[in-house]
């Protein structure tokens, strides 16, 4: 394998993940419809920092601590109550929802930390990266620090690119959206949470392995 492969790859198999509906993209086009085009971007921020935490683990061999039935479990039923959360905060937050923000005294949410728990509060992101993730940095790993490099630009490239066009597309039909139906998609993001959590919250008495 070289470096350019390795880059495709990589791009590739974390665009198929990318493109599954998920938490991560719930809550880009959540936030895309109150902040705008920034949205993506700083949100795939906050999960390539979490990202690169999980990379460095699986190098230094420490993702063996994690990769155990009790823990996984425990994972699973914490980010189920983060989906929760962050759902039924929005659906309580929905009769003050504007168009308009700018009279709003009300701060804007971290976008960054907003990737980092969305991206924590998904148990199958873990488990992606302790079965095929692992793979393919122990993989990359064989061409040295430069191979890790270049697969994690590969991987996160593809989130930044996805989740940006997302957010794009979404802000530039700001102008045109009604109160309706701009609340019709928080509620649609916020019941799509909800749902995220109670499934997951299942995995976490059941197995997270058995439910992907």
């Amino acid at each position: 394998m070289n470096y350019l492969i390795l880059f495709i790859l990589s791009f590739v198999i974390a665009l198929s993940g990318a493109l599954a509906p998920g938490p991560l993209l719930t809550a880009v086009i959540y936030e895309s419809t109150k902040q705008g085009f920034k949205s993506g971007p700083l949100i795939i921020l906050g999960h390539a920092l979490i990202e690169i935490i999980m990379v460095t683990l699986i190098v230094l061999g420490l993702t063996r601590f994690i990769n155990n039935p009790l823990v996984i479990k425990i994972i699973s039923f914490m980010g189920s109550f983060i989906l929760l959360y962050f759902g039924i905060n929005m659906l309580t937050n929905l009769s003050s929802a504007a168009l308009e923000s700018k009279n709003s005294n009300k701060k804007p949410s971290n976008l960054a930390l907003t990737g980092i728990m969305m991206s924590i509060a998904n148990p199958y992101w873990t488990i992606w990266w302790l079965t095929i993730g692992l793979g393919l940095v122990l993989g990359a790993q064989k061409l040295g620090i430069l191979g890790i490099i270049i697969f994690f630009l590969g991987h996160i490239s593809a989130d930044l690119g996805w989740y940006s066009t997302v957010s794009w597309a979404i802000s530039k039909k700001k102008e045109i959206l009604s109160i309706k139906v701009y609340k019709g998609i928080i509620s649609l993001c916020a019941y799509a949470l909800i749902c995220f959590g109670i499934y997951f919250g299942i995995a976490s008495f059941i197995s997270p392995s058995k439910l992907l």
